[in-house]
């Protein structure tokens, strides 16, 4: 069973989601790309992320297909760019993203990155498409500890996620904007929860998962999924992937394996700025 968690606005969320960056892209990996998603929502990762900025609508796309027949037991997320977070922009990035998606309405739609847009117009802009039925809850993505004090302050008490890089090797967010969402119970959704595959596969990531009988990165992935404020969406793109990415939320870590990690990656002892991929 998938640890959930809740929202701000009461909504219940699986902790274990997927991501789709770069999905779409190919034609050659589409199908096995499809059937990664569907598999994904049958073993309950149920909350699926994407964006507009993916393949430029591509991956909202191929997301149409893979959810035909499943949209109503998904938690849908996409994003809009900062250029279309004005009011009027926003309501024309949302309807094109739900053609893409052939859906009628975003379980969850996030601001990508701050930009140029004031924030109390990308808020009403939020607030528009939510009292049209076309969005049920709002968030934002790379928001930094000073970014989030700037949409507070423009009326954003709303904010449901912040969306941002955290792993193993980028622990930044640990020293002040986590503890900071944390106060105000808005949960950190974490993108590349694996670094994109990329992690070292020596040290204390290798001895626990030997440990366990796991891989590494389902170490590095259980280690993200330790927390409970924290959903992980890490994308998978073949059927093998998912599966393991779903044992890796069964997967318990104790206070001796943390301790191991924390010495290969010890936590941020000084404020750092917000990584981003």
């Amino acid at each position: 069973m998938i640890r959930t968690l809740v929202l701000p606005d009461g909504t219940t969320v699986p902790s274990l989601g997927m991501g789709t960056w770069r999905m779409g892209e190919k034609p050659e990996r589409r199908r096995s790309e499809i059937e990664s998603v569907q598999l994904g929502v049958e073993l309950g990762m149920t909350l699926v992320d994407t964006a507009e900025m993916y393949g430029e609508g591509r991956t909202e796309q191929l997301l149409s297909q893979a959810l035909q027949g499943v949209r109503k037991d998904v938690f849908l997320v996409s994003k809009v760019y900062p250029q279309n977070a004005g009011r009027k922009a926003m309501a024309r990035a949302c309807e094109n993203s739900l053609k893409r998606l052939n859906t009628d309405y975003l379980d969850l739609y996030l601001l990508h990155w701050p930009g140029d847009v004031p924030l109390e117009e990308t808020i009403a802009g939020f607030e528009d498409l939510q009292a049209a039925g076309k969005i049920r809850g709002w968030g934002v993505s790379n928001f930094d500890t000073s970014d989030m004090e700037e949409l507070m302050e423009a009326g954003g008490a709303r904010c449901q996620t912040n969306q941002i890089l955290y792993n193993l090797v980028r622990r930044g967010p640990e020293f002040e904007l986590m503890p900071r969402l944390a106060e105000k119970r808005i949960p950190t959704m974490a993108y590349s929860p694996i670094e994109q595959g990329s992690l070292p596969q020596t040290g204390a990531l290798q001895s626990v998962a030997r440990k366990h009988g796991v891989k590494p990165y389902q170490v590095a992935l259980a280690w993200v999924l330790r927390r409970d404020d924290v959903i992980a969406i890490p994308k998978a793109g073949t059927l093998e992937h998912v599966r393991q990415n779903r044992a890796a939320a069964d997967l318990e870590l104790d206070a001796e394996d943390c301790a191991a990690l924390d010495r290969d990656y010890p936590p941020p002892r000084r404020k750092r700025p917000l990584d981003m991929l």
